[in-house]
């Protein structure tokens, strides 16, 4: 708007000297009016080309804000591309905390489960062990039996009590699990001929006191023999 005001303004001042012009006759005149119209013309240039290099300043003002603002949006698109990526990850974080934290208490309640489950076969065994020292009291204060733990993980069951004229003498095999869980019996002292059978009846029947009862009885047939 300033470059077409300056031309309509000097388009004005073309058509007054024009107008002067066409009424003048003499030839000072023309030569006055000649240099008036150089003066305006150089004047008019110079306002032209004042105008233009601030018309031009303000082009480029103009596309340098366009570049800031440019640059202003990528930087606020970067950091909302960011934060959108920190949320997503705090999500993550969240989901695996609260799987972190189901896998605890998980954890916690089977825990709880075993702990209950120990305790309740400990209270059993203690109670099997009451009952089994009980019967080892039983066996040796009545039958004069004393179990004994030795190598190759045998037990070696002693009798007592088996001959009248040396009660303290001992008669006495060995016992374990072979690897087909049957009991295999060995190394008895003295020897007995029938302890073969009593393994295989005891295998058959599970009948572990009977097996000690004629193993005890067999003993004491050697003796009064």
């Amino acid at each position: 708007m300033m470059v077409e005001d300056e031309l309509a303004l000097f388009d004005k001042s073309l058509n007054e000297f024009w107008n002067k012009f066409k009424s003048t006759d003499t030839s000072f005149q023309m030569a006055g009016l000649r240099d008036t119209y150089k003066d305006s013309l150089k004047a008019f240039a110079e306002k032209l080309s004042v105008k233009l290099k601030e018309e031009d300043r303000m082009v480029e003002m103009f596309l340098e804000y366009q570049n800031q603002i440019s640059r202003q949006n990528k930087l606020i698109q970067e950091k909302k591309d960011n934060l959108l990526k920190l949320i997503a990850e705090v999500k993550d974080k969240k989901q695996e905390l609260q799987v972190l934290t189901a896998n605890i208490q998980d954890l916690k309640e089977e825990y709880s489960r075993k702990k209950e489950t120990i305790s309740t076969a400990n209270k059993a065994n203690a109670e099997r062990m009451k009952r089994l020292q009980k019967s080892a009291d039983l066996y040796k204060d009545r039958l004069g039996l004393e179990i004994r733990k030795i190598y190759g993980e045998k037990l070696q069951f002693i009798f007592t009590n088996i001959d009248p004229k040396n009660p303290e003498s001992p008669f006495m095999f060995s016992l374990h699990l072979n690897e087909a869980r049957d009991y295999e019996v060995s190394d008895s002292a003295p020897h007995l001929e029938c302890l073969a059978e009593f393994q295989e009846n005891v295998r058959k029947t599970n009948n572990f006191s009977a097996f000690l009862a004629n193993v005890r009885k067999a003993f004491t047939a050697m003796v009064y023999n």
